[in-house]
């Protein structure tokens, strides 16, 4: 499922962070290696980006991120 979300925090050091959206409450845990992204993956607070998503058990989270986008627009 496709949806747009909000970066809620983000660890650099660790790779992985979580999005809040409508579609996955409590937030949903995404991973550096699902950024759609050259370079050094990695993402801000407060950024918006486009994301899927799966149902799953990670790190305490119901929701998983399997692809993200990033958006300029919110």
């Amino acid at each position: 499922m496709t949806t747009r979300g909000v970066v809620r925090f983000w660890h650099d050091d660790e790779g992985w962070g979580v999005i809040d959206s409508e579609q996955t409450p409590g937030g949903c845990w995404a991973h550096f290696s699902v950024i759609d992204f050259d370079g050094f993956r990695a993402l801000t607070a407060g950024q918006v980006v486009d994301l899927n998503w799966i149902q799953g058990d990670q790190d305490g989270y119901s929701h998983s991120a399997s692809d993200i986008q990033l958006t300029t627009s919110p």
